[in-house]
């Protein structure tokens, strides 16, 4: 055999050789998890960066051993999709191909918030805000799309009432028009068809029980007075008797940044449609966002004779039936 041959030959066979070993090298360090201490990393991938990027990215972060790997597996195997951006928890040790899997599926990682009960659209604008979540004037511009409720509520001017106060897990950098969407998807799940024939079998429109929910959430916080609370605001209403609801009151200073921590006498007399203890029926809108037990209180209040409530300053009231009971109950509780 000539030499040239000889040496044409060595030269395929190595190259194939350097090939498998170049395969084998990929699959061990593309499919295996590597051997090392677990450990969880938050990662995040901001919008436009190159696979080459993120790559350098995760190879300083320690999340990959090597950054060709996850290159060439990334090109070969997943050309046609793209990492995600977005902030990512890696429990490691993982393997590149899950690693690439979990960032071309965009399993990021969810945050926990709580909307707590009671909360007006504004403070919820603030809460949303500390937690960094989203800015507060953001918020309170996507929680002015009243297209979200036409269908329940067609003369709400924000959406006020209907921010479903729960526990919910979001993306980091959530846009507030899905915060919102989300809280309304929430209150649409707990005010059911059931709910809805009720309010129109007492007359009221949805509207109409999501104001007095309202009400009910701001006096007590207490479950088991909830419904006590709606009995005396529905035997109110029914014998013609101005709701002389305090919350109205703070509402309306709160909006307009003028709520000093009390309320004074010269605020009982405050021409304004909210003011329950001038205007008659019910306040003009939402003056918190209810919780379900609130909603329900609205919808079945306890059968009372009940007129009266006042505070006994331990979180809880005492309820009355008269004028003279209501009286005595004040001087006992409101020294």
């Amino acid at each position: 055999m000539p030499a040239a041959k000889r040496i044409a030959k060595k030269i395929f066979f190595g190259t194939v050789l350097l090939l498998i070993i170049f395969c084998l090298w990929f699959l061990y360090e593309f499919f295996c998890i590597p051997h090392k201490s677990p450990s969880e990393i938050l990662f995040e991938i901001s919008k436009g960066q190159t696979a080459k990027e993120v790559g350098q990215a995760l190879k300083k972060r320690g999340i990959i051993r090597l950054r060709w790997p996850f290159l060439f597996g990334y090109k070969f195997f997943y050309s046609s999709h793209t990492l995600k951006a977005g902030e990512y928890l890696f429990r490691l040790p993982l393997s590149t191909k899950d690693i690439i899997e979990k960032l071309i599926e965009g399993r990021i990682l969810l945050h926990t918030y709580t909307v707590p009960e009671g909360l007006t659209r504004k403070e919820t604008a603030a809460h949303f805000e500390t937690l960094g979540l989203c800015l507060e004037k953001d918020f309170l511009a996507a929680s002015e799309d009243t297209s979200l409720i036409t269908h329940l509520d067609p003369e709400a001017d924000n959406l006020e009432g209907y921010l479903y106060p729960e526990t919910y897990h979001f993306p980091k950098y959530t846009q507030p028009g899905m915060l919102v969407s989300a809280m309304i998807r929430q209150f649409q799940e707990i005010f059911t068809g059931e709910w809805k024939n009720k309010a129109n079998d007492m007359n009221m429109s949805v509207r109409e029980i999501v104001i007095l929910a309202s009400l009910i959430e701001k006096e007590t916080s207490l479950t088991h007075e909830k419904k006590l609370v709606s009995s005396v605001f529905h035997n109110r209403l029914k014998r013609g008797i101005k709701l002389d609801c305090d919350p109205t009151i703070i509402y309306v200073l709160k909006e307009n940044d003028r709520f000093t921590g009390r309320l004074r006498y010269k605020d009982l007399k405050m021409d304004d449609p909210y003011n329950t203890y001038i205007y008659g029926g019910l306040p003009p809108g939402p003056i918190s966002n209810p919780g379900k037990e609130s909603l329900e209180a609205a919808l079945y209040p306890a059968n009372t004779d009940y007129l009266y409530f006042v505070s006994r300053n331990d979180g809880s009231h005492k309820f009355s039936a008269t004028l003279k009971e209501h009286n005595k109950a004040v001087r006992k509780y409101q020294k």
